[in-house]
């Protein structure tokens, strides 16, 4: 219990925003979660729902920009844009490609890996005592691949897996077929990591986290965030729906959305969205025995409650735009391929946005110049992975403490000045 509990303000009641606002509360301290659309919404609905420790390597690989004009005019890859956004996008994009070398994958992968690689702890700790547990499955995580030589080819990322501390299993041939049946026979080579999970429906889950905050006394406003009020560089409340509402301290958690925000409070974030893309297939026939990631479609497979989530492809075209059905055909095509016995009773369909700083490391900490403010977004694809661990974090930030952590990586002040 802290000695001077706060009234914490929690933009965004997404993964991060309903974790921070957990551990504040067993923390001793009052919350507000607020968010546009309600909890459990956005990418914490829709994303793989992999705890996917091992997901250390970002997408700017070194190659990356030589590959990426061929795979916009591919429609088997997995990479698309709305070319009227373009003009919007170049800024955000020469400094999100100046980072596809080898020394700034690594030291991303380092930030990451600080913040991923306890996740299914770290979720199982968050979600102790509440009806949210029923969602966590520990399991097996596959990166499966055509065949050895294809599985070499990505011998950058394993490296930097290796180097903080991940060991796998590899299953080539019959001994992979032999542990999953369900993988068509193009589909020979497999790298299986241990100590990993998956939710169930990441949807619920986040809700019933949500409703824990809500029993245990926060407020849950659905309002859309226009400003953090502050006096004498001291934050005294967040305009909120048309009224202010007031806190001694508010931590921006509102994800792609965050940017406009940030703004106000003097950061430059160069922030877009990544959307993505799932296909939920209804009563399949067949399921993956363990969350997969297919490597030539660079998409995951997830069994969940009653269904099979296929999710991934990395899409630019901004917050505004609707859905494009070329990313949906295409999963559904790596599916298909994939699993060749599958069928299922009904498909639905979704798409939204993750959260992408140039540098593909999330914000997370004070922000400088005003007391009581803090951020905690841009986490790319990691989300559900690191939301927990980020959460702990941001709410022993709150109080006062030192995190046993090396938060330097994830300083929001690194934005405080044209950069990154």
């Amino acid at each position: 219990m802290n000695a001077q509990p706060k009234t914490v303000a929690i933009i965004g009641a997404g993964i991060v925003g309903v974790a921070t606002a957990l551990w504040l509360q067993r923390d001793g301290h009052k919350v507000i979660l607020i968010d546009r659309a309600g909890p459990g919404e956005g990418a914490s609905f829709g994303n793989g729902g992999i705890l996917a420790s091992c997901s250390i390597v970002p997408v700017t690989t070194p190659g990356l920009i030589a590959k990426a004009p061929r795979m916009l005019f591919d429609r088997d890859q997995p990479l698309f844009l709305k070319w009227g956004y373009l003009p919007r996008l170049i800024p955000w994009l020469v400094k999100y490609l100046g980072h596809a070398n080898a020394r700034d994958t690594s030291r991303i992968a380092a930030a990451l890996a600080g913040i991923t690689t306890d996740s299914l702890a770290e979720h199982v700790a968050l979600a102790e005592g509440t009806r949210a547990e029923r969602w966590i499955a520990p399991s097996d995580y596959l990166f499966v691949y055509r065949d050895r030589a294809h599985y070499e080819a990505d011998a950058f990322g394993w490296s930097l897996r290796r180097a903080h501390g991940f060991v796998w299993e590899e299953l080539e041939g019959e001994a992979f077929h032999a542990y999953d049946p369900a993988f068509a026979p193009e589909f020979g080579f497999a790298a299986k990591l241990g100590d990993h999970g998956y939710i169930r429906d990441p949807g619920a889950y986040v809700q019933d986290l949500a409703e824990t905050v809500r029993r245990a006394g926060g407020r849950i406003l659905r309002a859309e965030v226009s400003d953090v009020a502050h006096e004498a560089g001291r934050v005294t409340g967040v305009r909120a729906g048309g009224e202010t509402v007031a806190c001694d301290a508010a931590v921006l958690c509102a994800g792609a959305w965050s940017g406009k925000l940030a703004a106000r409070l003097g950061l430059k974030v160069p922030l877009e969205s990544e959307r993505g893309y799932h296909v939920e297939l209804w009563e399949p026939s067949v399921t993956p025995r363990s969350p997969v990631m297919i490597a030539s479609g660079k998409f995951v497979a997830t069994p969940m409650s009653g269904r099979l989530r296929l999710a991934g492809i990395v899409e630019f075209g901004g917050l505004e735009a609707g859905p494009n059905r070329a990313p949906f055909d295409l999963l559904m095509r790596h599916a298909e391929a994939a699993f060749p016995d599958l069928v299922w009773k009904e498909a639905t369909e979704w798409m939204g946005h993750r959260p992408a700083p140039a540098d593909s490391i999330p914000l997370i900490g004070p922000i400088p110049g005003i007391e009581g403010a803090y951020a905690g977004f841009g986490h790319h694809h990691i989300g559900l992975t690191s939301g927990p661990k980020t959460g702990r974090l941001l709410a022993q930030i709150v109080a006062g403490r030192q995190p046993n952590v090396d938060l330097s990586p994830y300083a929001p002040a690194r934005f405080a000045r044209t950069g990154a």
